[in-house]
């Protein structure tokens, strides 16, 4: 099971639990305690809450924040996804209604990064009737996003390898996090996330063409969102991935903002937390 770095430094009330499904499948959630409408942050393709440490405190100071552990990454359970793009991304969206039920949620604001960006906005369009209030998303209108895209090809290497192959393959990782721990501690739990059973990954190939983009491109069904939904873009100026397609869904829906953070890669809340937490927040203030 991957160590959890993300607790350390943050001052507000925090718990951390499994939240069990219907099916019996755990969800692993991390829960920094305020008061008013709950953001719930979804990490992307290979990550986990670890990867939210520069966020939680800040973000936490007006709200509660929860991050949960998608359904066959991190902590959570790796359940069989299908070979499907249309169920398996109808299994990750079922997890996250059924997480939300059990935690007895009303209404929040979701927060994707990449493919939980993806995910966030595919829950949105199904369940419109859950009171969401506004879905976040970051990168996630025309790619899945492979952030730990490695993974997927390197498993049974990264499994005898350890967290070596991590420092080989994303370097970048350790320099983001470097200021925080002084040792492989931010290493040692990418390469706990990635190291187990590939389930959450298998979901993640059925959903993806060739280099992760998908099959089921959300930004052909930003449509079917409710007009009255805010939505906000957010992008990393040096993301790999092509802030364009934000400018079609304004086009689309006539709104829906974009921002973009200069001297962030894909991963921007890591890059540039400060500007990443005050944009946010923002954001987050427009809703009770």
């Amino acid at each position: 099971m991957p160590v959890l770095p993300c607790c350390s430094g943050i001052q507000n009330d925090i718990w951390s639990r499994f939240v069990t499904l219907p099916n019996q499948n755990r969800i692993w959630t991390l829960k920094v305690t305020n008061k008013s409408t709950p953001l719930v942050m979804i990490h992307g393709f290979g990550g986990g809450v670890g990867l939210w440490i520069r966020n939680l405190d800040a973000l936490s100071h007006s709200r509660p924040v929860y991050a949960v552990d998608l359904l066959g990454f991190g902590r959570s359970s790796r359940p069989l996804f299908p070979s499907d793009a249309l169920l398996a991304e109808e299994q990750f969206v079922t997890s996250i209604e059924q997480w939300r039920q059990s935690l007895g949620l009303e209404r929040m604001i979701l927060l994707g990064h990449s493919l939980g960006g993806y995910l966030a906005t595919s829950y949105t369009i199904q369940y419109p009737e859950r009171y969401l209030k506004k879905a976040y998303a970051v990168n996630y209108i025309r790619t899945l996003a492979a952030a730990f895209y490695y993974s997927r090809h390197h498993h049974v290497t990264c499994v005898h390898a350890g967290p070596g192959l991590v420092n080989r393959f994303r370097p970048d990782f350790k320099r983001k996090f470097e200021d925080l721990f002084e040792d492989d501690t931010m290493m040692q739990y990418i390469y706990h996330c990635n190291a187990q059973n590939p389930s959450g990954e298998v979901g993640f190939k059925a959903m993806s063409e060739s280099i992760g983009w998908a099959k089921r491109p959300m930004v052909q069904r930003v449509h079917l969102l409710p007009p009255s939904m805010p939505v906000s873009l957010l992008y990393g100026a040096l993301s790999w991935v092509d802030p364009s397609t934000g400018k079609t869904v304004v086009q689309i829906r006539g709104k829906s903002p974009t921002s973009l953070i200069e001297d962030a890669s894909h991963h921007v809340y890591a890059d540039q937390p400060e500007e990443f937490n005050r944009v946010v927040e923002s954001i987050c203030n427009t809703v009770d």
